[in-house]
Order: structure tokens, then C-alpha cells, then sequence
């Protein structure tokens, strides 16, 4: 997430500024200010221009850029640079509807006094209300988030473009994303999922040539309930849940941790049903899940028991 320094960049910058000219508006040394932009061409979110002996900085065309430089402009009385440090992008990022202090927590994975401080810093500044235990935005305040959003997407986007030229992400969250990719990625971070890795519990499938990846911090190993869940964020057909039937019949899936799963992906209603169907031997009405009898086939086709 960006430091003070680079938010003062963005928020200060004008086309063709010489790191000279920043240093001065910003009362920062030259080396200082230097290595800020360097962290902002890194992120894609400004590059330089030789002009003679001086460099000049200029924004890009992201979309995160261009939403943060309005809103400044528009309310150049509060101290943006100062207010979104630290864990208020996070805390942005998912109030995107009323939400309580324990539900925001939940969902960023911080504490709840860490949200506190956060949202008592918006509020003190109008930025949000409180009602009936739920922060919402004041006014136009709630392009906040649609900013949060963006600039996350767009160090998703730089992250996967620094190892794959052509990708799609398919999902994302604030830390995590899930990409479709043409080739292979050997990265830090970038897990393989989907189909491919059903291999690892005696599963296997005819395959595109597309490679599906999870970047994440957590460890590499991917859950039963993960892939399910990644499988149908690739995929909903009907070929591709008979598929998570299978897995889900042939291993010990966690029921805690797949409708964990199924909430942090948005997936509960395919899950339970996927569940529901295995529970009561197919009697449930979905055009998008085979006959009883078809899954059976297909699991004996696998040696897999129903």
C-alpha cells in the first residue's frame, strides 16, 4: 500500500513536474522525494521523461490516479495523504455498504481496535457516519472506496503483468486475486489452482490451454474446498461442478471451511447446493447439476464411491 509520500506525489503533482520542483512544493529533500517516485514508477502509477539534464514526472492514465487527484482537488481541505496511510485503503476497500466495526475486521482479517482507529480518523473528519452500530459514507465520500478498489486492482494488475503478458483476473479481493493465464508462472506468491491441480488427489481431466493462478502470501498449499471454489470462479458449467462433485466425494472436505470458502469467494449458494446435492443423493432442482444417476456413472468412471 502507498506511503505517506507517494499519496503527497499524486495528490501534488502536475504534468511534466521535475523531481526539483516536487521536492520544493513538498519541502522535501530532493534524494527523499526521489525515492518516493521511484516507488510510484514501480507501481505503474507515474513514469519519468528525460528533458535534457532534468526528469520530469508524469501521471499515468490509471484510473485509481485519476479518481484520488479529483477527489483532492474537490476537498483540498483534508489532508488525504495524512488520512489513508496505514490500514484505511484496506478499511475502505470493503465498506462498500454499511458495515459494523466486527464485520469490517472480518473481512480485512485486522483487529477490531485497528478498525476503530481507523474509521474514529473518518469520522472525526466527516468523512462517515455511524448508525445503529453501522459506518456508511457522508455525502460523496464513498468514491473513497471506488478509489480503494481501483488501486488495488491496479497493483493487482502490475503484479501479474510483471509475470504474465496476457492475463485475465477473474476474481480479487484486497490481498489475493485469481488470474487465468496463456503460460506458466514461476513466481513468488502465484499458486496454481483449477482443474490441473486435481491431479494431486488422483483426479484427472482433459485441460484447456489456459493456467489459472492464485496469488496469495498464504502457503501454497491450496485446500479441497479452495479448489472447489476457484474451479467454479473459472468455470460454472455443469461439467465443471460434476467435476467438484468429484472432489468433494472422493476427499474429507471440511464443512466449516468450504462454506468459509464459498462466503469469501461468494460462492454459498453454488456451494450448498453441490453439498445439498451430495446429501441427498441428487434430489434437488438444478438445471446446472447432473442426474443422479449420470454422477454416478461418471464416479464410477473415477473408481470414486457415491
Amino acid at each position: 500500500m502507498p506511503r505517506r509520500i507517494e499519496l503527497e506525489v499524486l495528490a501534488t503533482i502536475d504534468r511534466g513536474d521535475t523531481i526539483s520542483e516536487l521536492a520544493t512544493k513538498l519541502d522535501h529533500s530532493e534524494s527523499y522525494l526521489s525515492r518516493g517516485v521511484g516507488d510510484l514508477v514501480e507501481k505503474g502509477l507515474v513514469y519519468t521523461e528525460r528533458d535534457g539534464r532534468r526528469k520530469r514526472v508524469v501521471p499515468s492514465d490509471s484510473r485509481a490516479v485519476e479518481l484520488y487527484q479529483d477527489f483532492v482537488r474537490q476537498h483540498s481541505h483534508i489532508d488525504f495523504p495524512e488520512l489513508l496511510t496505514g490500514k484505511a485503503l484496506q478499511v475502505l476497500y470493503f465498506l462498500d455498504e454499511p458495515r459494523t466495526v466486527a464485520e469490517i475486521a472480518e473481512q480485512s482479517d485486522n483487529y477490531r481496535n485497528t478498525v476503530n482507529r481507523v474509521l474514529k480518523r473518518f469520522r472525526d473528519r466527516g468523512l462517515v457516519g455511524v448508525d445503529d452500530g453501522r459506518y456508511d459514507f457522508n455525502a460523496d465520500f464513498d468514491r473513497l472506496h471506488k478509489f480503494a478498489r481501483q488501486f488495488t486492482h491496479h497493483l493487482h494488475r502490475q503484479r501479474l503483468e510483471a509475470v504474465a503478458s496476457k492475463g485475465t483476473i477473474l476474481w480479487e479481493n484486497y490481498d489475493e486475486f485469481l488470474a487465468q493465464t496463456e503460460t506458466e508462472i514461476d513466481a513468488n506468491g502465484f499458486h496454481e489452482t483449477g482443474l490441473s491441480r486435481f491431479a494431486a488427489f488422483d483426479l484427472q481431466f482433459l485441460l484447456t490451454d489456459h493456467r489459472y493462478y492464485v496469488y496469495s502470501d498464504e502457503p501454497d498449499t491450496l485446500s479441497p474446498a479452495e479448489l472447489c471454489c476457484h474451479t467454479l470462479l473459472v468455470d460454472d458449467s455443469s461439467r465443471y461442478r460434476s467435476y467438484c462433485l468429484l472432489l468433494l466425494s472422493h476427499v474429507n472436505v471440511d464443512e466449516d471451511d468450504i462454506r468459509t470458502q464459498a462466503t469469501k469467494y461468494d460462492l454459498e449458494d453454488e456451494i450448498i447446493a453441490l453439498l445439498r446435492y451430495l446429501e441427498t443423493h441428487g434430489d434437488v432442482t438444478d438445471d446446472r447439476l447432473p442426474e443422479w444417476d449420470e454422477f454416478q456413472k461418471l464416479a464410477a468412471e473415477y473408481e470414486i464411491e457415491t
